[in-house]
């Protein structure tokens, strides 16, 4: 039975928390705020728990969620060969609006999807959303909302749309506050060897680059470096020269030759993306495509 807690009461949001923990445990799927907007969890382990979140957002494996964690240092216990630039970031934006995506640990029993083995992870900057966490460990979380439709900005209005494919719903008030637009995190690919945002959110580039200069924004890649080019040998025998034409002959115009657009970044998990982020250069494994609408 479907169950909504007031959370802004003390008394309904431990009995509130209490459900959902219990409901995690049972492979069903609650609803909660973060600090962007509200988001659909399910338990990260279960790939039955994954896919009735999937179901009730109407949605193909092909959208994996992002997975919330409560503490930084779960990075290591879920991701493998994360980089000095990519803990710099962790470090310097989480709890916040910033989505890393990284390689899985290939070591755990999970399945969110067709991920091609990396995970997007976040730290919620959310008091609620923190002891949710605390109670169940990482979740597999997307935004509260059918696919298609607004993000839900409380309970009652991701309410609307996913009903009671939903055990319990933890109300909060407004993420973000009333009359505010909902910004969803920031998404950077880890996963190469050059730090690439893939979809633009809370956190700026600017704000990145402060931390780690060479990250490279949506759309851009790297210059090429290019090595001296070395002169080819002078000829032993010097050729003669050919006469020049008496008539001067009038040089075709140059062919306009059309710009080389830059390739679009590829988007993997969490949210309206423009985002995810692909692996930068060579050998660098396949993104999944980013979650569109999934915020959180």
């Amino acid at each position: 039975m479907t169950t909504t807690y007031n959370c802004t009461s003390d008394d309904e949001r431990a009995q509130g928390l209490e459900h959902a923990q219990r409901a995690i445990s049972e492979k069903k799927c609650v609803v909660f705020p973060t600090d962007t907007v509200y988001g659909i969890a399910a338990d990260a382990f279960s790939p039955q728990a994954v896919t009735m979140l999937l179901v009730s957002k109407g949605r193909s494996r092909t959208m994996p969620p992002p997975v919330l964690i409560p503490r930084v240092n779960a990075l290591d216990g879920l991701a493998t060969d994360v980089s000095a630039d990519a803990r710099k970031l962790a470090e310097a934006f989480w709890p916040g609006g910033l989505t890393l995506i990284l390689h899985a640990q290939p070591s755990l029993d999970w399945d969110l999807g067709e991920t091609k083995g990396t995970v997007a992870l976040r730290m919620p900057d959310d008091e609620i959303a923190q002891e949710l966490l605390t109670l169940t460990g990482p979740l597999a979380v997307s935004s509260a909302n059918r696919t298609g439709h607004a993000p839900g900005q409380t309970a009652a209005a991701a309410r609307e749309q996913l009903a009671d494919s939903v055990e319990v719903y933890l109300e909060g008030g407004f993420r973000p506050l009333e009359g505010e637009a909902a910004v969803p995190s920031t998404i950077v690919d880890a996963t190469g060897p050059r730090l690439r945002v893939v979809r633009n959110g809370a956190v700026s580039l600017d704000q990145l680059r402060e931390h780690v200069p060479g990250v490279l924004g949506l759309g851009e890649i790297p210059m090429a470096e290019e090595g001296p080019v070395e002169a080819a040998p002078a000829a032993e025998t010097p050729v003669e020269a050919a006469p020049v034409a008496e008539t001067p002959v009038e040089a075709a115009p140059a062919a306009e030759m059309p710009a080389e657009a830059a390739p679009a970044a590829e988007t993997p998990s969490g949210s309206s993306v423009v985002e995810p982020e692909a692996p930068g250069a060579a050998e660098a494994p396949a993104v999944p495509a980013p979650d569109r609408d999934s915020r959180p």
